[in-house]
């Protein structure tokens, strides 16, 4: 499924996404305050990219005229969140490189992603989280 919003295209993730995921998962600034490690190699988000990003519901951010991925956005659905929820609800994550902070691209996915939640999967709640530290 592709989600696309007025300046943005949601899309899955693929392995061939791995070098540009690597550019921005390796700052230091973006992984730790989600909650994961920056990356350490082009492998490593190849890995990445098969083992957590594929998962159903999981998108990469792309500004809507390209293909590379700037960000992620997903929905975990029940099980699939470590908050213990009911099938019916969902917890939202996200993150984007650094170069586009505070261009408002994450809330304009994340308000596409909470239609989609709501309209197109009939979840009936979502939640979200954040850790100690995460200003932003």
């Amino acid at each position: 499924m592709v989600i696309t919003t007025s300046r943005l295209r949601l899309r899955p993730w693929e392995e061939a996404d791995a070098a540009d995921l690597f550019v921005y998962a390796s700052d230091e600034r973006v992984g730790p305050i989600a909650g994961w490690p920056p990356h350490t190699s082009v492998e490593d988000s190849a890995r990445v990219i098969r083992d957590v990003l594929s998962a159903p519901e999981t998108y990469a951010v792309c500004l809507r005229d390209g293909q590379r991925p700037i960000g992620s956005v997903g929905i975990m659905v029940g099980k699939a969140s470590n908050l213990g929820l009911t099938e019916r609800e969902g917890e939202v994550g996200y993150w984007i490189g650094v170069p586009f902070w505070g261009r408002g691209l994450i809330p304009e996915a994340v308000r596409a992603i909470i239609s989609h939640a709501f309209c197109d999967l009939g979840l009936e709640t979502l939640w979200c989280a954040y850790f100690e530290g995460n200003d932003r």
